[in-house]
């Protein structure tokens, strides 16, 4: 008798689950067998990933083109100085703390900006986060135009020794990295998530069926605001300076991270990571040759745009049918024995 099941799972997930299982492990253990240069770059590599995979979220899943992202990096990061040097509080409570901040703060700017549509929606988050940018310059006790650094008293309080700061800051971008994506899948995979992929689907039929599409347009933004602010904060934590200007860098946390997502696979969980790995390939190769390095950036995104509209990871699940999140449903047939 065959019996037909809709299930979730499938060998190639389980594989990577397994897989990315060992993959956590020896990452962990990167201070143990890697060098501080190799470690700083992974942990560069986990942020934006983490950066990412939010703005993924927003603009694949809930259709909300953001290219104001950098405002809540920028915020974020303002906020780790701001509380530690004059609230008191350990750089890491400070990091958590923003992202609070910064989810109250969304509030109120999402309700401004969701009455814009399309490119109006993207002009104005950009303009947003000028006005983060203005109005974090003119702030002298954090170092105006300028900007400021991180006292080393604060900086010591992470760990006494050089070394225990480096690991802390790398176990802290690998920690958000996991974070973020698991927060991310396990929501995807909730009724919130399937009303997330309806509205990206349709808006229309999703309104029929019931979903209040405003609502769940809100919570993605305020979510991903708090989230991208403790990104940023951790993204100034290892750096230990900022200034308006790099904490505000549309180039640094927007463009690149548009990048990544586009030439990954919008709409999917593995599309920023595959992006994130293949720019920072990109970046460590060609950096050395200045302009060259960006025109590099240019032309790949031109090439994969027009050879696969859905990105890298959409031309290899198309091909061979890979899922490593388990999201989509599938139907599989079982051939069961009478006793």
């Amino acid at each position: 008798m065959n019996t037909i099941e809709v299930v979730r799972s499938s060998r190639s997930a389980r594989l990577a689950s397994l897989i990315g299982l060992v993959a956590l492990i020896v990452l962990a253990a990167a201070p143990w067998w890697a060098g501080r240069a190799d470690m700083r770059l992974m942990g560069e590599v986990f942020l934006y990933l983490s950066l990412a995979s939010l703005w993924n979220l927003m603009a694949g899943y809930t259709g909300l083109v953001s290219v104001g992202q950098q405002a809540f990096v920028g915020f974020g990061g303002y906020m780790l100085f701001a509380l530690t040097q004059f609230g008191g509080l350990h750089p890491v409570a400070a990091v958590l703390v923003g992202g609070l901040l910064a989810a109250a703060l969304s509030a109120p700017i999402a309700i401004l900006i969701f009455r814009l549509r399309g490119a109006y929606f993207a002009i104005g988050t950009w303009v947003v986060a000028e006005v983060f940018r203005l109005t974090f310059a003119q702030v002298s006790a954090l170092g105006g135009g300028s900007g400021t650094s991180l006292p080393v008293g604060i900086v010591k309080s992470l760990a006494s020794s050089r070394s225990g700061r480096e690991a802390l800051s790398y176990w802290l971008a690998l920690g958000a990295a996991v974070a973020v994506i698991g927060a991310i899948y396990f929501f995807l995979r909730s009724r919130r998530g399937l009303a997330l992929t309806a509205i990206r689907d349709n808006e229309t039929a999703a309104a029929g069926l019931g979903i209040d599409i405003w609502r769940t347009k809100l919570e993605v933004y305020v979510v991903t605001a708090a989230f991208t602010a403790v990104i940023g904060g951790l993204i100034f934590l290892q750096k230990l300076r900022i200034s308006p200007n790099a904490a505000f860098s549309v180039n640094d946390w927007t463009a690149f991270v548009i990048f990544i997502v586009v030439i990954g696979g919008i709409g999917t969980l593995e599309g920023p990571i595959i992006g994130t790995l293949l720019f920072f390939a990109l970046r460590e190769t060609l950096a050395d040759y200045g302009t060259a390095y960006l025109i590099a950036l240019g032309l790949a995104a031109i090439v994969i745009m027009l050879k696969a509209p859905k990105g890298l990871w959409g031309l290899v699940r198309e091909r061979f049918g890979i899922e490593l999140f388990p999201l989509s449903y599938h139907i599989r047939h079982r051939n069961d024995k009478a006793g």
